[in-house]
């Protein structure tokens, strides 16, 4: 399928490392230019080098004056799709976690998208087109208990995504936020063999998924490249009709816990 992207350019956010990589290489893989972002000198160059394309660039969102420095890089390619992949689930508690934590946890994942929004924005009003695509989590309208600030802030980048779909209607941008479940990273997969060797669950990831899994219809864990082939089709003009939607990407585990 043709996505009609080609000579469009997308900022994904974070897409120095993880589920932000794939999303980038997926869009490079479609003809897009695309800026991959990281934190510090070197994050993107090395970004660049692994995915095979891209224009890196440097920019710490996390603070204000960082915008400064996204401001500038979009100024040379202005933006047509900008992905929010950037996000942190820092580990906290309801005993534990400070106040300071949970300001710390609506910057990180809140505050990013809204810096990067306000930079990308004005070029995709001026033009009459443009996808803004956010990244949050299942969890967002499913908490655990745990990690209370994480789960407060993307549940408030939820709603901060359908405010932004009501303010932009008429416009020709389209705004929608993906929320993906248990992702598949090489972190997680260790993590899990581990887990699974001390419970006898076996000693490969096909033996130990089928346990992890037990409670996902499809059988698995979503694979990061399947959330990046979601955030494509979003990114495309075949996308039109969909605008100010939680699209979910789980595997079909939140409809039978809910």
């Amino acid at each position: 399928m043709d996505l009609q992207l080609q000579g469009k350019t997308a900022l994904v956010t974070g897409s120095h490392r993880g589920t932000g990589l794939i999303i980038a290489k997926a869009l490079v893989e479609e003809g897009l230019q695309v800026l991959v972002h990281g934190f510090e000198a070197g994050q993107a160059q090395a970004a660049i080098a692994e995915i095979g394309g891209g224009i890196p660039i440097t920019a710490d969102i996390i603070q204000d004056a960082g915008t400064q420095d996204l401001a500038q890089a979009c100024a040379e390619h202005p933006v047509d799709v900008l992905v929010n992949n950037y996000g942190v689930a820092e580990p906290g508690s309801w005993t534990d976690s400070t106040t300071a934590d949970w300001v710390t946890a609506y910057q990180k994942n809140v505050l990013t998208v809204q810096r990067a929004i306000s930079v990308c924005l004005p070029h995709m009003r001026s033009t009459g087109w443009g996808r803004i695509i956010n990244l949050g989590t299942v969890g967002s309208t499913q908490p655990n208990a745990r990690m209370p600030g994480y789960y407060s802030a993307k549940g408030a980048l939820a709603t901060m995504t359908v405010s932004l779909a009501k303010e932009l209607s008429g416009t020709g941008v389209r705004v929608n936020l993906v929320s993906p479940g248990l992702i598949l990273t090489p972190e997680v997969e260790q993590a899990y063999l581990k887990q699974g060797q001390r419970k006898g669950w076996g000693d490969t990831w096909a033996e130990v998924e089928a346990h992890v899994a037990k409670d996902i219809p499809i059988g698995r864990i979503v694979r990061r490249e399947e959330v990046a082939s979601l955030v494509a089709y979003l990114a495309s003009p075949l996308s039109d009709a969909v605008h100010g939607q939680n699209i979910r990407i789980d595997g079909g585990a939140l409809a039978i816990t809910a």
